[in-house]
């Protein structure tokens, strides 16, 4: 199963890299400076990969049905934590075009 979100924020990369890198502890994860994208391997399964656009951090999920919901909100709220004071929000959709989950962060100053 297919998740995307589009994130809006002036820091991509930041948010890109430091997701790759927490994540990546429990996890397989590699971030390339260079193209401003990265992987994330569970292993339950499941892979998040983080790319940055202007003003935009995009993110791709793909993980089995049953650990769908559960992987987007593990993702989106390690995200909205760490871009707590950008009020970050993750809107996920699924891949059938219908919506997933969602995370809101702290409301920004």
């Amino acid at each position: 199963m297919v998740s995307t979100a589009s994130v809006r924020t002036d820091r991509p990369a930041r948010y890109g890299k430091q997701l790759v890198s927490h994540l990546g502890r429990r996890a397989t994860g590699e971030w390339d400076d260079d193209s401003a994208a990265g992987r994330i391997d569970f292993d339950g399964g499941g892979r998040v990969e983080p790319s940055c656009g202007e003003g935009v951090l995009d993110l791709r999920l793909e993980t089995a049905a049953d650990g769908q919901a559960r992987l987007e909100d593990v993702v989106g709220r390690h995200l909205v934590r760490f871009g707590a004071r950008d009020g970050l929000l993750v809107e996920w959709t699924r891949g059938d075009g219908t919506r997933g989950t969602a995370q809101r962060g702290g409301t920004p100053p």
